[in-house]
């Protein structure tokens, strides 16, 4: 979401708590709770369940593997996010992890790469989603184990209906502010190659609604995941929303073949089958040709075997 560079904290709180009211008002109070994982049941059992296998099973410092969930935010993270922390044998570390994590952001390398180090258990799992344009620097991390990333990604029309349900124009103003070049350093900004900037430009932000500016969001972020080489990695999963609720075991079973995991069906107990929302947005005609060629790129990459770990000592 755009910010200034550095708001106060009751500024920032402010806009957390509207940004929440919206959400519960458009979603409902039930599903308020289930995407911030606010159930102190759950979250108790959990961590007794994380605490067990450690004392039984827990592995020396520096063991431990990172696996960076990555993508656009309304992707379908925190169904993966849910999923992999059903499994004991994973540390979880979501964007509103205070000890890696300030405002949704990395706070440095160096931490990051001190909590992965002292992890027991056998997988680290990090959802970095602002710094998705440096998920091939985080992979190459010193003194980390070698990781993996999961490239989350879901239909534009669902993913664009569902940003704006919960952050209003916020893409929008990130589009303007990279047009214009008053973007900064903020994460939406980076690492976008002349040619990105250029389109955005023409489109002219500045004309565009909500939603168009949302799926024209989805093509500027999902499109790095060709544009950084990601789809010529074996150490990178494209992971499909879309699928993953359609058939979830299958999709889980993809998932842990990847990771060198055992598959069990708790991984997606939380999930239930159905066919996904297919109701097309109103938007720009030129936007829309864009991010129907990249859903078909999209969709033939995650198409392709997963590729398996390769047995490394610690």
């Amino acid at each position: 979401m755009v910010h200034d560079d550095d708001p106060s904290a009751l500024v920032y709180t402010a806009r957390r708590i509207a940004r929440h009211v919206r959400w519960a008002r458009t979603e409902g109070i039930g599903r308020l709770i289930e995407e911030d994982r606010l159930n102190p049941v759950e979250r108790v059992a959990t961590a007794l369940a994380k605490r067990r296998w450690r004392r039984r099973h827990g592995g020396p410092p520096g063991a431990a593997r990172p696996v960076y969930l990555v993508g656009l935010q309304r992707s379908g993270t925190n169904m993966l996010v849910r999923g992999l922390d059903a499994a004991p044998e994973f540390e979880v570390r979501n964007e509103n992890d205070g000890a890696v994590f300030h405002r949704f952001q990395l706070r440095s390398d160096a931490r990051l790469t001190e909590v992965i180090g002292r992890s027991r258990h056998a997988y680290v799992l990090v959802k970095p989603l602002c710094e998705t344009h440096r998920v091939d620097e985080l992979l190459a991390l010193p003194g980390a184990r070698p990781g993996r990333a999961l490239w989350s990604w879901r239909d534009v029309d669902d993913r664009a209906r569902s940003e704006v349900a919960k952050f209003g124009d916020a893409n929008l103003r990130a589009l303007r502010a990279i047009a214009d070049g008053t973007i900064g350093a903020r994460w939406q900004g980076q690492r976008l190659d002349p040619a990105t900037v250029e389109v955005i430009r023409d489109l002219d932000p500045e004309r565009m609604d909500p939603h168009t500016a949302a799926a024209l969001f989805w093509w500027v972020r999902n499109g790095l995941y060709f544009r950084l080489g990601l789809h010529e990695r074996d150490d990178v999963l494209l992971c499909s929303y879309d699928a993953l609720v359609a058939d979830p075991e299958a999709q889980t079973r993809r998932l842990c073949a990847f990771l060198d995991f055992p598959y069990h069906p708790r991984l997606h107990a939380h999930i239930t089958r159905r066919t996904p929302r297919r109701d097309p947005l109103d938007i720009d005609g030129r936007v829309r040709a864009r991010c129907d060629e990249l859903t078909a790129r999209l969709a033939a990459a995650a198409s392709r075997p997963a590729s398996p770990i390769e047995k490394v000592a610690p």
